[in-house]
């Protein structure tokens, strides 16, 4: 995160001001209105809602209460929207000590995966990686362990790493820095060039091997001042070291870690008293003969405001919660200090001042290139009025740039994902906060009865709940990675998802609202984080026209990274399509186009150069040349333009990969069959009739099948035609081209000519047409949040409610109890009742065997390159029989 701000005037009267609490604050502030108006962010409407709940998933009720209110929860949310949390439920294995961990993705809350992580203490920490796809937890006697996924799915994990500091309680814990930061840029929102609105940011990794590659590891730090590092060799051996935090070590209550652009580490601590100072202490990690050396240096501490002002100095005096507000931004904290009934939350900056000179150096001429000493100091930027007791706190993970300029285009564009950070009480509700300011942004009332929460309007539900008795509060609240979603446990371990709105109340025309979301998309798109929060805020009306600008924006960017993003901007339309049953047949073309993608690199991948003297052209790259410059409708007269030695290859990976040969000739045949029928009800398919691209891309993969055909007949797709002299491919071949002619992408677009539709009416007189097998409506939870309703869900119980605001889904989408399943990866059927098992994406619902029932290379090949990844690029979890 950037952070400019000029807040000289502030800090300057600050310190020449007597100390009175935060009054000082918002005098200052009330002079430079100019500053507070960027600070103060979005003031909440009351038309329009600013946070409600999503779904709530609960667990299922035992007869004898095994509510343990005492035990700390902890949640953990990674990019790739898995949340892993812990539950204050005991467990049947308590007698053996076992605490559990709890892992969902977000899509699929009720399929919850909890691990018996084997921890003899409760859990005090848990942190994903950079990547989303491995975990650490801790607990209170200083055992740390690694988690990942087992075969890679989200629901199996197993850990084989771990450390421990026995009897020494973790109180914070980190991966260390990939030097990975990228900064999004609000006032560049407008740009048509993804470089300006995403840039990559100068940051140096924890520690680096060997050629600048970063060092895997984490960093943890203890209830008795002592920072332990451990480090993953390339060979998978563990490399661990513990250092003190400083010479006399001290009870540290609450620490957190954060990373400097320098490759270094600040650590801050507290011993949980608020009149005690908050220490920071830079740690530095390098590895020095094959062994791990920690070196620590003291920082400037802070005292905090309350604790020196006469009317609080003793009425809040316990450090409750200590926060970076970004772990890559050092130089900024978030402290709470709590009571038994309430608190006050301050946030300081780490500046550079000028150290005073004395007067009698004052006249002395200056020698040149001196400059003026300088010390740094922390300063208080803003602390809010009493409040009620904090019970959670959630920052957001969104990394804007917050200067001065940045947060003038916020408040005018009303853009407020991470400009705020969540505060949860004891009475049930959660408040907004800007993190720079502490104005408060929005407020979400929750409810001891129903779970989910009434909208800030509604006072009667308020003053219900006040007089209802103690309320459910939340123990523990994480943001999601675009700031779009909140996820909390409340105190009887229920699990509440929570929207929170992009203009945070505001009320915002169409174009705004489509052009936050389509911010937010590209910036998934770049990152390669999953965009399942931000989909939780598409209405099925904003989906054509996203799905439109998402198109358009993608076209303005470079040939290089259009290449990069060609896969992802699919799969981000296809997910957007399921939103809405107008463009559900769209997203059957979508997942369609992957798998033709995947299978046409995957072909072209088998060509070799006939001579070790290469050109700059591959096989593949002249074959698409050719094709695109050939529009002879013979497909014997295209294969004489070409080398064909190049396509010679040894007849067993071609006989292997029939099956997805087979899906091309199907899908071609569909595809000519259902022309005709193009001014009817959209049906998948017709996506493809205007897409240039796709059908050259068809047309090779036809002309590559046609050659293979002549070394291999056996590899050639299979039709059932009328008549035995019928030439199938030739007749797709010729009916295909004319088709891509009516549609290339350098000429206008054509509609086809009668002959053409004609042709493909006789289509289905001479060959069998096959029923291509869609990929079956996404069984997840986001087509059911159309309605502002709740979901009530339960862990370990599938929902079954309608989707798609409960319209009947279209006939192709139906599947009959006795029906084939489909493998959608092999393009193989597995039988009515497939006896293999079986792992679906979280993302598209694609399908596959989890085994492999292939012994070929070429095959394995093929379903290598699925084996952590659908198509789309969603998770697998695996699905019963």
């Amino acid at each position: 995160m950037c952070v400019s701000l000029d807040l000289r005037a502030l800090f300057q009267c600050q310190q020449g001001s007597e100390v009175r609490g935060c009054a000082v604050c918002f005098r200052v502030q009330s002079v430079h209105s100019s500053i507070t108006e960027g600070l103060r962010g979005p003031q909440p409407g009351p038309p329009h809602w600013m946070m409600e709940v999503a779904y709530v998933c609960e667990w299922e009720r035992r007869p004898k209460s095994t509510h343990c209110p005492s035990v700390p929860l902890v949640c953990s949310w990674s990019c790739r929207n898995l949340v892993a949390f812990t539950a204050d439920l005991k467990n049947d294995d308590d007698d053996k000590g076992g605490h559990m961990i709890h892992i969902i993705d977000t899509e699929h809350p009720w399929d919850v995966y909890s691990i018996n992580s084997g921890h003899t203490e409760v859990i005090s920490c848990l942190e994903w990686d950079q990547s989303g796809s491995r975990l650490l937890s801790a607990d209170g006697d200083g055992q740390i362990r690694c988690w990942w996924m087992s075969e890679h799915l989200v629901n199996s994990w197993e850990s084989g790493l771990s450390s421990s500091l026995d009897g020494e309680p973790v109180v914070a814990l980190s991966w260390l820095h990939n030097g990975v930061k990228l900064a999004l840029h609000v006032e560049m929102s407008g740009s048509t060039n993804f470089g300006e609105k995403f840039s990559r940011v100068k940051f140096s990794p924890s520690l680096t091997l060997f050629g600048g590659k970063p060092m895997e590891g984490w960093l943890a730090v203890t209830v008795s001042g002592l920072v332990t590092v451990s480090l993953l060799k390339p060979g998978g051996a563990l490399l661990t070291a513990s250092e003190s935090l400083c010479r006399l070590r001290g009870r540290v209550a609450l620490a957190d870690i954060a990373f400097t652009g320098g490759g270094n580490i600040v650590v801050a601590a507290t011993d949980g008293n608020s009149s005690s100072p908050v220490q920071f202490y830079k740690v530095v990690v390098s590895v020095v003969s094959e062994k791990c050396r920690i070196d620590t240096e003291l920082l400037p501490s802070l005292f905090l405001r309350c604790t020196t002002d006469p009317l609080r100095r003793d009425k809040y005096p316990a450090v409750t919660h200590l926060k970076f507000l970004t772990r890559e931004n050092s130089e900024q904290v978030l402290l709470c200090a709590s009571n038994q009934s309430g608190s006050i939350v301050e946030c300081w900056s780490l500046r550079k001042e000028g150290l005073p000179v004395n007067n009698i150096f004052q006249h002395r001429s200056p020698v040149v290139g001196e400059k003026q000493p300088t010390i740094l100091k922390w300063r208080i930027l803003s602390a809010t009025n009493d409040l009620e007791r904090v019970s959670a706190v959630a920052l957001p993970k969104l990394p804007i740039s917050i200067s001065n300029t940045d947060l003038k285009v916020a408040s005018d564009t009303k853009f407020c994902p991470g400009l705020g950070l969540a505060l949860a009480f004891h009475d049930g509700s959660i408040h907004i906060l800007h993190r720079l300011s502490l104005h408060t942004m929005g407020v979400f009332y929750g409810s001891s009865s129903s779970g989910p929460g009434q909208r800030p309007g509604d006072d009667s539900a308020i003053k219900r709940q006040r007089t209802a008795g103690p309320a459910l509060h939340f123990k523990a609240l994480q943001f999601s990675w675009t700031s779009l979603a909140l996820a909390g446990v409340d105190n009887h371990g229920k699990l509440h998802m929570l929207r929170v709105s992009p203009s945070m109340g505001q009320m915002l025309d169409m174009n705004t609202t489509l052009r936050h979301l389509l911010f937010l998309l590209e910036y998934c798109m770049v990152t390669g984080y999953d965009w399942w929060d931000v989909l939780l805020h598409v209405q099925p009306t904003m989906v054509h026209n996203l799905v439109e600008k998402l198109h358009e924006e993608y076209m303005r960017q470079n040939q290089a990274l259009q290449q990069v993003l060609a896969t992802r901007i699919v799969a981000v339309k296809a997910s957007l399509c399921k939103l809405s049953s107008a463009t559900a047949a769209r997203a059957c073309d979508f997942h369609a186009k992957l798998l033709l993608i995947a299978i046409s690199s995957t072909l072209k991948s088998l060509l070799r150069p006939h001579t070790l003297n290469t050109p700059d052209k591959s096989p593949g790259d002249r074959l698409t040349e050719i094709c695109a410059k050939n529009t002879d409708t013979d497909i014997d007269k295209v294969m004489i333009n070409l080398k064909t030695e190049e396509f010679v290859l040894d007849g067993p990976p071609l006989q292997s990969l029939q099956q997805l040969i087979q899906w091309v000739g199907d899908f071609v045949l569909y595809l000519l069959a259902n022309l005709p029928n193009q001014g009817s009800m959209v049906r998948p398919g017709f996506g493809f009739l205007r897409d240039g691209s796709s059908l050259g891309m068809l047309r090779e993969m036809l002309v590559m099948i046609r050659i293979w055909g002549l070394l291999k007949p056996g590899c050639l797709p299979t039709f059932t035609a009328t008549s035995d002299s019928q030439d199938s491919m030739s007749l797709l071949f010729r009916l295909l081209t004319k088709l891509w002619l009516c549609s290339r992408d350098d000429g206008p677009p054509q509609d086809p000519d009668d002959s053409l539709i004609d042709e493909c009416c006789l289509l289905p007189s001479q060959l069998l047409v096959p029923s291509m097998d869609w990929l079956p409506v996404n069984d997840g939870v986001i087509v059911k949040l159309q309605g502002k309703q709740p979901l009530r869900l339960q862990f370990g119980k599938a929902a079954s409610l309608p989707g798609l605001g409960g319209a009947a889904p279209l006939e192709v989408f139906t599947r009959s109890p006795g029906s084939q399943r489909m493998d959608n990866l092999r393009c193989v059927h597995m039988g009515v009742c497939p006896t293999e098992e079986s792992k679906a994406c979280t993302r598209c619902g694609c399908v596959t065997m989890l085994r492999s029932p292939n012994k070929t290379n070429a095959m394995k090949q093929w379903e290598q390159r699925w084996i952590k990844n659908c198509l789309c690029g969603g998770l697998w979890r695996r699905i019963p029989c």
